[in-house]
């Protein structure tokens, strides 16, 4: 690239590059600060603000980088309409060829946060990964797993893979127990007993609708309880509760649980 099409770049100094170095780790300082301070006031305000709170993390996120842009900007070029285009069409052309996967990264979480496709604490199924989003990072996110272990995912799967949001904003999100049984028995009175089972437990959101659905299978017949979730970090907690339960007064019942190798594993 010749010096003419660089002509609108300033001559640096050793204090600019300090000063834009410093700008650089003064504003990943002050992302890491704004994180814990929107972490930690999301667990003191009442927990049906919980998820409110959390969605400011991504946006202070984006606000704080944008501001580091603007002032590192009038460093390195004179602040005119024709050299501020020039610059930003020249890193364009750069980052288009040098950083595609990168930049597609980028575009990508900008198009995330502002559409809100997963937000902190929405619970989310991309490419077989299944978790809470704990942070929405500007190329990826960020999801813990039921057994705790974090997963980082381009937001780059946006344009090439499926994305299941469990819960989408909300507290409370659908949870399915499955109970595999041998056909010969009363399936009227077990659809009866397994919607009490869900009525009664205290993980459930009131108000809620309860729903039993049964599918016949070569085996016996399967059967998915389904009912909502008060708080979306208990749905292992209720789906457990769900099950146990179930099963106790299925038996309670003389109902003949399926058997292997005539249970064939089902996905729910």
């Amino acid at each position: 690239m010749s010096n003419n099409e660089l002509g609108f770049l300033r001559e640096l100094v050793w204090q600019d590059i300090l000063f834009i170095l410093a700008a650089l780790v003064v504003s990943r300082i002050v992302v890491l600060v704004a994180r814990r301070l929107v972490r930690g006031l999301a667990e003191i305000v009442p927990a049906r603000w919980r998820l409110a709170v959390l969605r400011f993390a991504p946006k202070l996120r984006l606000l704080i980088d944008i501001a580091t842009v603007f002032v590192i900007l009038p460093i390195l070029v004179e602040p005119t309409f024709h050299n501020t285009v020039a610059l930003i069409a020249t890193v364009g052309l750069a980052l288009a060829f040098a950083f595609k996967d990168y930049g597609s990264c980028l575009i990508a979480g900008v198009v995330t946060i502002l559409e809100n496709t997963y937000q902190p604490g929405d619970w989310i199924e991309i490419d077989g990964a299944y978790g809470e989003v704990t942070a929405v990072g500007l190329r990826a996110v960020h999801i813990v797993t039921a057994d705790d272990t974090e997963i980082v995912i381009p937001h780059s799967q946006l344009w090439s893979a499926s994305i299941a949001n469990a819960s989408s904003g909300k507290r409370s999100l659908l949870c399915v127990a499955l109970f595999y049984l041998e056909a010969d028995h009363d399936g009227i009175a077990v659809r009866r007993r397994l919607d009490e089972i869900a009525q009664q437990s205290s993980y459930r959101e009131p108000n809620t609708k309860v729903t039993v659905v049964a599918m016949e299978k070569p085996w016996g017949t399967l059967y998915r309880l389904k009912a909502y979730v008060h708080e979306s970090r208990e749905q292992f907690l209720f789906i457990t509760d769900l099950t146990l339960r179930g099963k106790q007064a299925l038996r309670e019942m003389n109902i003949r649980f399926a058997q292997a190798p005539y249970a064939e594993t089902e996905k729910s």
